[in-house]
């Protein structure tokens, strides 16, 4: 799993920061791209990216203001131009489907693929055998959400080596001990699946949220996860200005994050009158409620390891 920042400011796009787009990259867990919100000229950002729009199946959109949104019928008609085929599923506020619906319309825009709208964005909203997805709604001025990405238990690794030494064939009997299931060689030998098999590792816990004030809703679909994505539109020095328009701080955000346990803290949706010198002293304030903070950039890559369970900058 990867996270991949394509758009980081707020409100508008500025020479350093494009509006919202972050790409989890689930190509190895299911050979997919999910979008979380799509502002204006996410496709002319993917252009700099490895990421194929052939290859997103999910959208999530957390909220309906533009700058989350008025990239979306663009790069869903340039999907079509480049041969995508595959359903696309759009999850987002009502409102996301007569959105879509209407600039394709309007616009004459011909899909060769099926979009399928989900506007119910409370509780479980999205399970297969790999993962679940959970929404709750934040606290903005109009309704905004979080998402919760949770990747189930990874299947017990086979030690095949450790297996040839007892005496199991290659075949259907490998299948059984990696699947858990004990099995009675031909000479009448008992092999546990526990012998020959490494126990099964947890998936990742990713929490993404749109747009909101300090709330308890952000706490609680972070909890224990191993990243969580949070908005920082302002400082510590404007937390009043905040709360009028619906915003967190960047400090708030960090306060969030050390009450859901979380591992790794990302920042995004950064107001454009931050410069590159406030950036720093933002960082060091940040730590110092949550450690393991980061302010993301554009094109900002983030990878998930296995094994160690930690995400490291790429």
């Amino acid at each position: 799993m990867q996270l991949l920042f394509l758009g980081t400011g707020a409100g508008m796009p500025s020479k350093q920061r494009n509006t919202s787009a972050l790409a989890l990259k689930l190509l190895e867990e299911r050979g997919a791209v999910w979008l979380f919100d799509c502002g204006e000229a996410t496709q002319h950002q993917i252009l700099h990216t490895t990421v194929k729009p052939r290859k997103i199946e999910k959208i999530f959109i957390t909220h309906l203001h533009g700058d989350h949104i008025f990239g979306l019928p663009g790069l869903l008609g340039s999907r079509s131009f480049q041969g995508g085929d595959e359903a696309v599923e759009i999850y987002g506020p009502r409102g996301i489907r007569e959105y879509v619906e209407s600039v394709l319309r309007i616009s004459r825009t011909h899909l060769n693929y099926p979009l399928r709208f989900i506007e119910d964005l409370d509780g479980q909203i999205f399970e297969d055998e790999s993962m679940t997805v959970t929404s709750a709604k934040l606290d903005h001025v109009i309704p905004s959400y979080g998402f919760r990405i949770v990747q189930k238990p990874l299947p017990p690794k086979l030690l095949i080596d450790r297996a040839k030494e007892l005496g199991v064939p290659k075949g259907p009997l490998l299948a059984k001990l990696k699947n858990g299931q004990d099995i009675r060689l031909e000479d009448g030998t008992l092999v546990k699946s526990e012998e020959v098999t490494e126990p099964a590792k947890p998936g990742f816990i990713v929490t993404i949220l749109g747009d909101t004030r300090y709330c308890q809703a952000a706490i609680e679909l972070g909890r224990n996860a191993d990243v969580m994505v949070h908005e920082g539109t302002f400082d510590g020095d404007t937390e009043k200005l905040a709360g009028e328009y619906g915003h967190s701080t960047i400090l708030e955000a960090a306060e969030t994050a050390r009450q859901a346990e979380v591992e790794t803290l990302i920042v995004n949706h950064v107001s454009a009158r931050f410069l590159p010198e406030d950036e720093k002293r933002l960082v060091k304030e940040i730590r110092k409620i949550h450690s393991n903070s980061h302010i993301a950039h554009d094109f900002s890559e983030f990878d998930w390891k296995v094994n160690s369970r930690k995400l490291e900058k790429v």
